[in-house]
């Protein structure tokens, strides 16, 4: 059995949401509708986690904001994250996941939370899925790339660590950084720009901006494909 007793994780920022998101709340019934979710799916990772903690098998340590969280899907296990422990469980593979996902997280709460947590875990698996919320402030765009190739440099080896599929130029140049960090460092790459990813036409929850069930099975699928293109096993 592997426990952490000292593990201590809250999958809650603590803070409010942004001013973009609360007034879209107030006169968007769609967005105030996923909002909602956002503390009760937070909670129930922390119960998923503390769980997970006390079972036998493979580690995956999730690293992320609401998109890892699972937010936008009807249920917190419903996300990429939860689709794809459940495709790797049906495939033979008894992973157990700490989702250290947390709504709103930017690459700072990575470098100065979720690492931290990360590194008190014997992890067999790490995926990164982080950088949308930097994009959307100049203020956060401000050395996103420069905080991004710090996190990838702390990364374990084989860490997956997925692209950001928004076009601008900002969004380019961290997808350049991850691709010549992953080279150096064997991370191995999940490409959220796949063909495949293209249409979100049907894919979207109520907001109209977190993917719902359907979009993050999409998701899920180019992640599993990167894992299995890896070479070699990621999960031993």
């Amino acid at each position: 059995m592997s426990t952490v007793p000292e593990f201590a994780y809250s999958n809650l920022s603590g803070r409010p949401p942004g001013r973009l998101v609360s007034v879209a709340g107030r006169v968007l019934r769609g967005v105030a509708d996923v909002q909602r979710d956002v503390t009760p799916f937070g909670e129930a990772w922390q119960r998923d986690n503390v769980r997970a903690l006390g079972e036998t098998g493979p580690l995956w340590v999730a690293l992320g904001d609401s998109l890892t969280q699972g937010v936008g899907a009807p249920t917190h296990d419903r996300g990429w994250v939860g689709q794809l422990r459940d495709r790797l469980r049906a495939g033979g593979t008894p992973v157990r996941v700490v989702n250290l996902g947390v709504s709103g997280a930017k690459t700072a709460d990575v470098l100065g939370r979720q690492l931290p947590a990360l590194e008190l875990l014997d992890a067999a698996l790490v995926t990164l899925m982080i950088g949308s919320n930097d994009l959307m402030r100049p203020r956060d765009r401000r050395g996103l790339v420069e905080r991004f190739e710090r996190i990838l440099h702390r990364l374990p080896p084989r860490t997956v660590v997925t692209t950001l599929p928004n076009p601008s130029r900002v969004a380019g140049a961290v997808n350049a950084v991850i691709a010549d960090v992953a080279g150096e460092r064997d991370l191995v790459v999940a490409e959220l720009r796949d063909p495949r990813l293209g249409s979100w036409r049907g894919r979207l929850a109520a907001d109209h901006f977190h993917p719902n069930e359907r979009g993050y099975q999409g998701i899920a699928e180019v992640v599993a494909d990167s894992i299995t293109a890896a070479g070699r096993p990621l999960i031993e």
